[in-house]
């Protein structure tokens, strides 16, 4: 089962995708772990993406699909969750083909939908755990008073990303929408398109979610 997580910046794509993983065994692939991953590896592949990114410059969409390629073919679960990839109409239409070659299919595209404003307000209040992972907001899910996750049970280790700003989320839904969200009427188009309301409570997420995959 191969499946694409969609949505702006801030929907909740990555507690998903985590949960899955926990749950369901599949396998997590997000575009930055991949390249911060081969950059490091030192192989043929990671010395070019570490020269192209050393340059400032956007890795080509032909490498970070050899990246999806070799993932595809070496690592075994019950199925990938793209996070981040496909972005473009092109970036689309380069993973049909891949999946195509290797006897693969997308089983379905969730569209996890939010209201803009809501998204912002509730990004802005937003910290993470740097053990786990698990999402706090400090008006939905304040961090416990006592300093400690309750999922993992580490203190004091709760992080504010630099862009969780309404300013620079603003920046960050404008790219969102010129490039990415195009990508909805082509899933749609192709009948894969699933959407649940990314706004509602993790719980209920995931219970959509899990309706959907079945």
């Amino acid at each position: 089962m191969n499946i694409i997580l969609l949505g702006p910046p801030g929907a909740g794509k990555g507690t998903q995708a985590r949960h899955l993983v926990e749950t369901r065994g599949m396998i997590q692939l997000s575009t930055g772990d991949m390249l911060r991953e081969a950059r490091s590896s030192g192989t043929e592949m990671g010395k070019k993406v570490a020269a192209i990114m050393d340059a400032g410059k956007l890795v080509t969409d032909e490498i970070v699909i050899g990246l999806i390629e070799e993932k595809l073919t070496t690592e075994k679960g019950a199925g990938f969750i793209f996070d981040g990839f496909p972005r473009t109409l092109a970036q689309a239409d380069a993973l049909s083909a891949l999946l195509t070659k290797l006897g693969q299919s997308l089983h379905t595209v969730i569209e996890m939908r939010v209201d803009d404003e809501a998204l912002v307000e509730r990004i802005t209040a937003r910290s993470t755990c740097g053990g786990c992972g698990e999402v706090y907001n400090d008006k939905t899910k304040p961090i416990p008073a006592d300093g400690k996750c309750t999922n993992c049970g580490k203190e004091n280790d709760f992080v504010r990303r630099a862009d969780d700003n309404e300013e620079s989320l603003r920046t960050r839904l404008m790219e969102y929408y010129k490039k990415t969200s195009p990508l909805i009427g082509y899933y749609y188009a192709k009948g894969d398109l699933r959407p649940v309301n990314g706004l509602a409570d993790i719980k209920e997420v995931r219970a959509s979610i899990a309706a959907i995959l079945g």
